[in-house]
């Protein structure tokens, strides 16, 4: 009996398609109500069954996937501040109800810090890939059908600054300290960030094979991978303090950043100008693309995680192409020719 009466109220019994039943209180004494109530069950339950009905997932869930899949990352803090944005424009929203064109008109557009400081269109798509990785998790966990578009704002064109040998030695001999000295060489023989030099630790450097780890925990990727030494990098190892865990420290105390006044007053002594630590890294790599290092080869060595990254470099210079132009030549052969012309007239003669 599909419904019938218990006490005042009337109860419905439904065999779902899945060959299971149910039966709970109609909340109603009028069969009309009940009857309705019936009807709407069997067909939440034919839905969900013959269509397919996905259940429906809040936006909070959806968050809680993107920050494990970033659990490890370097950047997993700065992360957490755009769930925390985002939460606080779609908590307690379903996943299917937020469309493209809403993501897009709540992008911030200020810092949320105090300071209310207007963001660049750069750090406006970091909130974006935050928001657009959580719905492709989503997508790929069958909450949702389809990932809501979201367009990407233009960014300027990558900033590549880097100087040359004779500069850079300029450079480190400007520096007053020795410590400054060894990281800022460091980085130039190796292409390491800031943050990966100051983390290193002599438990993760094997001079014998001349090579160092970069652990996941330090990498901007979230991943491990390796860092090799050259002789020069590993003749700077060996003038550090080896009785510390961490390499490069000042009386035996680990180095949380760089000494940026040093840094600067060394930059206006050697008179470069528009120059910051980390191109340093953008110097390392535009002098391995000039000694013909293949792109790939320096995507692997620098730890970047596509080969577009790389590609920024690839034009910084001419220079070790320039062996190769004298591979097509026609003057020197129609010279060749009028030469032996000449010659053959004179021997006739």
């Amino acid at each position: 009996m599909p419904i019938y009466k218990r006490g005042k109220n009337y109860w419905v019994d439904i065999s779902a398609p899945d060959g299971s039943r149910i039966r709970r209180s109609a909340g109603t004494e009028e069969k009309a109500k009940a009857q309705e109530y019936h009807d709407k069950i069997k067909h939440e339950l034919w839905e969900m069954t013959r269509l397919e009905k996905q259940r429906e997932h809040l936006f909070e869930e959806i968050v809680v996937l993107a920050l494990k899949d970033a659990e490890g990352q370097a950047l997993y803090d700065t992360k957490k501040g755009y769930a925390k944005y985002w939460l606080s424009v779609f908590r307690g929203r379903n996943i299917t109800g937020i469309k493209g064109d809403e993501i897009a008109r709540k992008m911030p557009t200020h810092s949320q810090h105090k300071s209310r400081k207007r963001l660049e269109n750069g750090t406006i798509n970091r909130y974006r890939a935050f928001i657009v990785r959580a719905f492709s998790l989503a997508l790929k966990h069958g909450w949702i059908t389809h990932r809501p578009y979201v367009p990407e704002l233009r960014e300027p064109k990558v900033r590549v600054r880097w100087i040359r040998k004779w500069q850079a030695r300029n450079l480190i001999d400007a520096m007053q300290s020795d410590v400054m000295r060894r990281i800022v060489s460091f980085a130039l023989l190796t292409g390491a960030r800031r943050g990966e030099i100051l983390s290193l630790t002599w438990e993760n450097v094997d001079m014998e094979n001349k090579n160092a780890i970069v652990t996941a925990e330090n990498a901007k990727s979230g991943r491990a991978r390796p860092l090799p030494l050259n002789d020069e990098a590993i003749c700077i190892l060996r003038e550090c303090d080896m009785s510390c865990e961490f390499v490069f420290t000042v009386d035996g105390q680990r180095l949380t950043d760089i000494d940026r006044a040093e840094f600067s007053r060394a930059l206006e002594i050697s008179q470069i100008t528009d120059f910051r630590f980390h191109d340093l890294r953008h110097t390392w790599a535009s002098w391995h693309i000039q000694n013909g290092t293949p792109l790939m080869m320096l995507k692997e060595m620098g730890g970047w995680e596509t080969l577009e990254m790389v590609k920024k470099y690839a034009h910084l210079s001419a220079e070790h192409l320039n062996k190769f132009v004298g591979s097509v030549t026609f003057l020197a052969h129609e010279n060749e020719i009028e030469l032996r012309r000449n010659l053959k007239s004179a021997a006739t003669s």
